[in-house]
């Protein structure tokens, strides 16, 4: 990079040669020589008149504004009728709003760690399917009646030996009854005999957990056959596994009771854990016995849910109860009471723990000391009074109606009555069953029960002294109490 001074010294070279002076104007020579010989003042001043002749032209076309404190700033064209008015509201409700916005995220996030997505978009599309799905994958207890060895008193020791299996690898709380379902429903098709009761079973805890349960919970073959201490070989399972699949036709998306509870317990408000674990307890009982078989999932988590909400003192949902959630919760109660000491003690100890908030404990005892399901009747609403009728007539008879203006035939013609009086509404002429045509000064009152009778000090005399007897009377009027 060369110095000024010598750059200077090669301008003052370059002009004393004669070509120097032959250069056109344009030249970058000329150009040079042209600045050289302006002064240093007059060349400050040139820089300073275009460098602000620059900066005009650029802020005429590219107007400088003030930078918005909240970022960038858009142009928004305003609407012909003003800004949209601003709803105020006041701080208490505004606090209350945020806090019941917070209390609901933070149940939705409490809910999605336990493996529950609340769709609210998709959520009556989600339970119509589920209403179609527990009716395809309904079983038959007709069809397990006709087993040629297999009886109802064998399946609680089933259901007891899958209810310990289950709780030992921890599963998840829909792989038990979707365990069950597919017991029922290959039980509803095929023959089983005694001694492969115990393999179907273990061959539906198999598949039903391969299909709710993470990979690394899911019990392998080794593990049943030595639960079921060697009774069956190792094929035995796999064998069995794809004669179930074919049986149900490989139809494994049964919406279990446990899946209709979780939905019902978000919505409309979330319910207690505590009353989650009495209403999980209750639906396993019904595991156990028959009767509860011809009932729907949805039928069964809602009827334990009603009798956990009872148990617990917590308002029930009395608007959506139906008759077949007050059948299983009569079922329910009527074996607690009779046959509380009958539980499967490994169901009992499951639910004994803290974790389950005691609910076997306390359902237990509360049979025990006597309780029982009360239903709640519903109140009344009142009805509006009817009027007995005083005579055979609809419209009240006049001092001419005869018995054959009362009869089906054609009616006689009306005559005058004999004695004419010039008083149209005198004594003489009316008679007490023609009362529609009294004159009266009686207001009738349009609410009677919130009248407030005045003090009889602010009453004219006359009304205190035949009047208020006459109140008494519904169809009576003061005036024939004066008249009379």
């Amino acid at each position: 990079m060369s110095s000024p001074a010598s750059f200077d010294r090669i301008i003052a070279d370059a002009e004393s040669t004669p070509l120097f002076a032959q250069l056109p104007p344009s030249s970058p020579l000329s150009v040079v020589r042209f600045h050289r010989s302006i002064s240093p003042a007059a060349s400050s001043v040139m820089k300073d008149i275009s460098t602000t002749s620059y900066r005009s032209s650029r802020n005429a076309a590219y107007p400088k504004k003030r930078p918005s404190p909240s970022g960038i700033s858009k142009h928004h064209k305003t609407s012909p009728l003003g800004p949209p008015p601003v709803t105020r509201r006041t701080p208490y409700s505004a606090k209350a709003a945020l806090l019941q916005q917070r209390q609901r995220q933070a149940q939705i996030t409490a809910l999605r760690r336990q493996g529950i997505f609340l769709e609210e978009e998709y959520r009556e599309d989600i339970r119509f399917y589920m209403h179609e799905m527990e009716r395809y994958t309904m079983s038959s207890s007709q069809s397990m009646d006709q087993q040629p060895e297999i009886r109802w008193h064998m399946r609680p020791c089933l259901v007891d030996f899958l209810v310990e299996i289950h709780f030992t690898f921890r599963l998840r709380p829909e792989t038990l009854y979707l365990t069950l379902n597919i017991v029922d429903r290959y039980v509803s098709r095929r023959i089983v005999y005694i001694k492969h009761y115990q393999l179907v079973g273990c061959a539906a805890l198999w598949i039903a957990a391969k299909f709710e349960d993470a990979k690394e919970r899911v019990p392998t073959v080794q593990e049943l056959a030595q639960i079921c201490r060697d009774t069956y070989d190792e094929s035995a399972f796999i064998q069995m596994e794809g004669h179930v699949l074919q049986t149900i036709q490989w139809t494994l998306g049964h919406p279990t009771a446990e899946a209709w509870l979780r939905l019902m317990c978000c919505e409309p408000s979330v319910e207690e854990e505590r009353v989650q674990h009495v209403a999980r307890f209750l639906m396993e009982i019904t595991l156990f016995h028959r009767e509860f078989i011809k009932y729907p999932p949805s039928s069964i988590a809602f009827g334990a849910l009603t009798l956990a909400l009872f148990l617990c003192g917590k308002p029930r949902r009395i608007f959506e109860e139906t008759e077949e959630c007050l059948e299983i919760v009569d079922c329910l109660d009527n074996r607690l009471a009779k046959h509380v000491n009958d539980l499967s003690e490994t169901l009992v100890k499951k639910y004994s723990y803290a974790f389950y908030s005691k609910a076997a404990t306390f359902v237990v005892q509360y049979y025990l000391q006597g309780g029982r399901f009360v239903r709640q009747s519903f109140i009344p609403l009142p009805m509006t009074p009817t009027r007995p009728s005083i005579s055979g007539a609809s419209t009240p008879m006049s001092a001419t109606t005869s018995v054959s203006d009362l009869s089906d035939d054609f009616p006689l013609t009306p005559t005058s009555p004999s004695s004419f009086s010039p008083e149209p509404f005198s004594s003489s002429f009316l008679s007490e069953d023609d009362k529609e045509n009294l004159p009266t000064t009686f207001e009738p009152v349009i609410n009677k029960q919130r009248t407030e009778v005045p003090p009889d000090h602010f009453l004219p005399h006359d009304f205190v002294a035949f009047g208020r007897p006459a109140l008494h009377h519904l169809n009576g009027s003061p005036r024939m109490t004066a008249v009379s």
